[in-house]
């Protein structure tokens, strides 16, 4: 009778972690009645973080995704945790830059081809 076994386990209070690198994260609510891990004791300006990434803290503690351009130059905000995870991608936030990087690094790979080909003949 007194056997703890036949109890029914209890949830535990730990703090959540990550799934893919193991750090401390921050579980919300979000107003979708969804979860969110987000990035923990972070709460960058707003408006430099991209529209669909801003995650404001509502009064009731939960969160939703704060698109308005620009933001109050005051107004805090949170990140989610995969926007920092080191065991994750980071997922394409500007295609421009993306492409532009793409593009600026098949352009470095190249001179530096040629420079090797063509010796200085100074």
């Amino acid at each position: 009778m007194g056997d703890h076994q036949d109890e029914p386990r209890r949830l535990s209070a730990a703090q959540p972690h990550c799934p893919y690198c193991g750090l401390e994260v921050d579980r919300v609510a979000t107003l979708d009645h969804d979860w969110v891990l987000l990035e923990q004791d972070m709460t960058p300006l707003a408006h430099v973080v991209p529209a669909q990434h801003r995650w404001i803290v509502l009064s009731d503690g939960r969160v939703t995704v704060y698109g308005v351009c620009p933001p109050d130059p005051a107004q805090r905000c949170r990140i989610e945790h995969r926007l920092a995870c080191p065991s994750q991608p980071l997922p394409d936030l500007w295609p421009w830059l993306t492409t532009l990087r793409t593009e600026n690094d098949r352009q470095a790979r190249r001179r530096e081809e040629a420079a090797r080909e063509w010796p200085d003949a100074g």
